[in-house]
């Protein structure tokens, strides 16, 4: 082929009208994303967009609003028991599963009830 796949340039999620503020309590007080501007002419779509390293995450407005239960992205993360521990901290549920060979994960929701996974892989 004369094309190449890169990276995933940004994961978006869904959210309801006038959920910014929530996003932006879990999305970079939880998890420790760093809000960034969209652009102008994107602004007045609402939601948001946060950063962390190369990671980016969109948060969409859609009407009617449906959250995503089983398509999700994955994390992956160093340190997935610090996570685990931070989440117990702000009260949040998540549910481990180890049937992954290699890795361990656990699965996760956002405020919305987006379906999210956290993964770390044992031999990398």
């Amino acid at each position: 082929m004369a094309f190449n796949f890169i990276a995933i340039d940004h994961v978006q999620l869904a959210a309801p009208r006038g959920s910014e503020q929530t996003a932006k309590k879990f999305y970079a007080e939880i998890l420790g994303f760093t809000e960034i501007e969209k652009p102008a002419e994107l602004k007045k779509r609402g939601g948001c967009w946060f950063q962390n390293g190369k990671i980016q995450i969109h948060i969409g407005i859609e009407e009617p609003f449906s959250p995503a239960k089983k398509a999700h992205p994955a994390f992956e993360v160093r340190n997935l028991e610090s996570l685990k521990e931070r989440f117990t901290h702000y009260q949040m549920k998540w549910t481990e599963d180890g049937k992954l060979p290699g890795a361990a994960r656990i699965y996760a929701t956002d405020p919305f009830g987006n379906r999210l996974e956290f993964l770390e892989w044992k031999s990398k």
